[in-house]
């Protein structure tokens, strides 16, 4: 960190940018395939049978599935858990392609990553706004009494899933008071699903907000510069969570990340 607020956002959306078009990045997710959809275990496309058994997915494979697994080649049955780090570091690898295992509300998904994907291949950039400090807003975090609650808020793909929300945090906006209701993260930080009166004409139709942890009084900066696409926006096999009640400004949000340039595809 420097003590340039705008060289230290530059910085940042260069390295946004990065991780972006990384070969495993968002980009090159070219599907999310729920195991409940196929029964039998083959999935069109994607070499291997994958069963849901309990608390793991198990992987039959032949030498002709050219699949690996830790590296090394898969012949047989491997148990697998879900993929909670990084897309390159998952455990599966075939012809080049990452084959992630997800868990969500007890349900088991295989995702494929391919550096060769359309929509890689296509990305021309993102539309974002240059660095305005005066998006730069004095926050106040308020923990919910009764702790972290669940609301039932609709996904990219359709379906209704949990979002965990522990408070919400408000902020003035030409001297009105708003708020948006925040989960928090396991290192403290905020993350906040929001739409604003810039969506989806100018600004995509909705973004991600991610303050960081807030001080022992609360107090919080609520920095939109850095707001970012959510990942459904790079590709439609993401399941990205909708804002829930109460998280849509009523005033515009020009900062941040907008939308996809369009000669990218969106």
């Amino acid at each position: 960190m420097s003590t340039d607020p705008q060289q230290d956002w530059q910085h940042w959306h260069e390295q946004r940018t990065e991780t972006v078009l990384a070969p495993y990045g968002p980009l090159s997710l070219t599907g999310t395939h729920w195991l409940s959809d196929y029964p039998e275990g083959r999935i069109p496309e994607v070499p291997g049978q994958w069963t849901a058994d309990g608390d793991e997915v198990v992987l039959a494979a032949s030498p002709e599935d050219r699949i690996t697994v830790d590296g090394e080649p898969l012949t047989g049955e491997a148990g697998l858990s879900a993929d909670t780090g990084p897309i390159p570091e998952s455990r599966v690898e075939a012809a080049g392609r990452r084959l992630v295992v997800l868990r969500r509300e007890g349900l088991w998904a295989v995702r494929v990553f391919d550096p060769e994907s359309p929509a890689r291949r296509a990305f021309a950039g993102m539309e974002v706004t240059p660095y305005d400090p005066e998006w730069v807003l004095a926050g106040r975090f308020r923990p919910y009494g009764e702790g972290r609650t669940t609301i039932q808020v609709e996904n990219a793909d359709g379906r209704e899933r949990g979002l965990g929300l522990a408070g919400e945090i408000a902020f003035d906006i030409d001297g009105a008071e708003h708020t948006l209701q925040v989960a928090v993260e396991d290192d403290g930080s905020l993350w906040a699903v929001f739409s604003d009166a810039t969506s989806p004409d100018s600004t995509y139709r909705f973004r991600f907000l991610r303050p960081p942890a807030p001080a022992a009084d609360g107090t919080v900066a609520v920095d939109f510069n850095r707001a970012l696409l959510p990942p459904c926006a790079f590709a439609d096999h993401f399941i990205c969570p909708f804002p829930p009640p109460g998280n849509t400004l009523s005033v515009p949000v020009p900062a941040g990340e907008r939308r996809l340039s369009p000669a990218g595809g969106r």
